[in-house]
């Protein structure tokens, strides 16, 4: 698959990109009245890129950091995300979830690896809304574009979140910026894992790696190009097709629940802005 004079397509200014989302992050987490962020740290690059641009949008002393294992997680993943908390400085609480999970998971012996997943990155963002509401701090997103597009997600887990700051980057984006703000490089050139068993990395469970889908993504998304359009620049067929279908299948993930509408002005569809607001 000769697909290698695309990459220079997904480089971004850093510059530029460091100095809208702090802004952003700024903006929209305080136009709404609050001053603090809570974040979950995994000890990825995800988390930590988005936990250095949060702290510097609000400052260190308004972020708070969850890190919260389960019992079979990565020893390495907790000493990465106590590297971020140590460059920024911000405020940092560990949760574990295993007494959580473990009782679910017990109930049904039989349950795939899938729905275990999916527990933990659930029961996660329970502790992480409930420290957000005791913190009085606005819960930050960590989600890449490339995973968000795929579907690569657990609705109501990890893409659940109040605000996303760098759901506009893909991974290659995201070590790209990443370099460039500081993140410990132990944590840019680790394989990413979304920490659910030791040994589990996201490639893996994929069937392909990120630098592969960022480029057919690029080509299919931001450029607008058709399955035979990206089929010409050197991927294959079946893989464009496969990636095409799973962005396809999992839009409702990137979007809030259908709404029936019955009214002249029903929430999703026709009251949607702030200018809705009034007042």
């Amino acid at each position: 698959m000769s697909v290698t004079h695309i990459l220079p397509r997904l480089q971004i200014n850093t510059g530029l990109a460091h100095k809208i989302l702090m802004l952003f992050l700024r903006d929209a987490v305080t136009k709404i009245g609050f001053e603090r962020a809570v974040i979950a740290l995994s000890g990825g690059i995800d988390s930590a890129l988005s936990a250095f641009l949060v702290a510097e949008a609000l400052g260190p002393d308004n972020v708070l950091g969850i890190r919260m294992p389960y019992k079979t997680s990565s020893p390495d993943s907790l000493a990465d995300a106590q590297a971020v908390v140590d460059a920024l400085g911000i405020r940092c609480d560990t949760v574990e979830i295993t007494p959580m999970v473990d009782p679910l998971l017990a109930r049904f012996p039989d349950m795939s690896r899938l729905r275990q997943g999916n527990i933990m990155a659930r029961t996660r963002m329970v502790v992480l809304y409930d420290q957000s509401a005791a913190f009085n701090g606005l819960v930050i997103g960590t989600s890449n574009k490339t995973e968000t597009l795929l579907g690569y997600t657990t609705i109501y887990g990890d893409n659940a979140a109040a605000v996303q700051p760098i759901t506009d980057l893909y991974k290659a984006q995201v070590r790209q910026l990443a370099r460039a703000l500081g993140v410990p490089s132990q944590i840019i050139d680790k394989p990413p894992s979304a920490d659910l068993w030791i040994g589990q990395t996201d490639e893996d469970e994929l069937g392909f790696s990120y630098d592969v889908a960022d480029q057919l993504l690029f080509l299919l998304v931001d450029e607008r190009y058709t399955v035979e359009e990206a089929v010409a620049e050197g991927f294959d067929r079946a893989f464009v097709e496969r990636i095409w279908q799973q962005v396809r299948l999992n839009h409702y993930k990137r979007t809030m629940p259908n709404v029936a509408k019955l009214s002249n002005r029903s929430v999703g569809h026709d009251f949607l802005y702030l200018r809705d607001w009034g007042g």
